[in-house]
């Protein structure tokens, strides 16, 4: 069976993109590994998320219909996640709402990278 394994997102500042994504995960229980200063990762039990600074030093830029969703659990927790965005400087790409089967909402990052939160 495949399963995503990680995800990687560009960012041209990486003291800001440590600063959204720590407090964005801040109760999700994963854990921050920093192994150089171009790339740090979050690790959850069978996933890591990574933003880097990008290998051929060209500036990061985001992916037109790129979008990384996150599974966080509840309708409250999508809500959570998403209003937790905003507050740390993340755009709004679309409210907390029923869409299909699924409760999700959507955010930018501070690099623009698109997020989706769902139940």
């Amino acid at each position: 069976m495949m399963k995503m394994n990680y995800f990687v997102v560009g960012t041209n500042n990486m003291d800001a993109a440590i600063e959204f994504y720590d407090a964005l995960f801040e109760t999700s229980g994963l854990h921050k590994v920093v192994p150089t200063e171009r790339m740090t990762y979050w690790l959850g039990e069978d996933f890591a998320f990574a933003v880097a600074i990008p290998f051929d030093e060209n500036p990061a830029t985001h992916g037109n219909g790129t979008m990384i969703g996150f599974s966080v659990g509840s309708t409250e927790d999508v809500t959570r996640f998403y209003n937790k965005a905003i507050q740390l400087g993340g755009s709004c790409e679309g409210e907390p709402g029923q869409r299909g089967p699924r409760f999700s909402a959507y955010v930018r990052d501070l690099d623009n990278n698109k997020i989706c939160f769902s139940d």
